[in-house]
């Protein structure tokens, strides 16, 4: 008796069939004028990268483009301040396979990059990106390997940008904090939050 899990891709191919034209002819090797000019509207996109641990996907974003196209085969991605981790860049520095979800408020269409990535602490690098006495620790320079639309169904159906706001009632981050350390004070967590943030948006002091 079947469990019901795909295993083989040709099962998968025959549920699924052939894909349609558009979804073919949409990739480029390469950052074409018409993809130049929507990724230069986002301020936001989700990185994914891999690594000996799985995979993560990280929310970036920035007040402008959140990257800067260096050229057809090159973007870059200033990395603001953050709360250490680095999951992404630890992954980046032992497995350069990353991706990119760029979203623009209003639009339902998104557009995705696969490529490779490294981190840079080059001096001229980081430069790029200084702004107002504020700059990245470093910048992930990103080599397209591919570039493409995505159709908007699934921001159509979610209602992305235009469902009222569902975020009443929500646990908090300091909630969650709570629940995953017993004395861990995650009203006030929550209480200063706001401040912590102002202060160390872009840098670390």
């Amino acid at each position: 008796m079947s469990d019901g899990v795909i295993r083989d891709v040709a099962e998968l191919e025959a549920i699924y069939g052939t894909a349609s034209e558009a979804s073919l002819i949409k990739v480029a090797d390469r950052v074409i004028p018409v993809y130049a000019d929507w990724i230069r509207r986002s301020q936001l996109c989700i990185l994914t990268t891999v690594g000996p641990e799985g995979t993560d996907g990280s929310p970036r974003g920035d007040d402008g483009p959140v990257v800067q196209i260096a050229d057809e085969k090159t973007l870059l991605m200033p990395d603001w301040r953050g709360n250490n981790r680095m999951d992404s860049l630890r992954n980046i520095v032992r497995d350069g396979r990353v991706s990119l979800m760029f979203m623009v408020p209003g639009s339902n269409n998104v557009i995705r990059v696969n490529g490779t990535g490294v981190v840079s602490v080059a001096e001229d690098m980081v430069a790029r990106f200084n702004d107002k006495g504020r700059w990245p620790r470093s910048v992930i320079v990103i080599t397209v390997g591919e570039v493409y639309s995505q159709c908007a169904r699934a921001l159509i159906r979610s209602g992305t940008w235009t469902a009222s706001d569902q975020s009443e009632g929500l646990p908090s981050v300091g909630d969650m904090l709570a629940a995953m350390k017993a004395d861990f004070d995650g009203k006030s967590y929550d209480i200063e939050w706001d401040a912590r943030a102002a202060k160390t948006m872009w840098n670390a002091d």
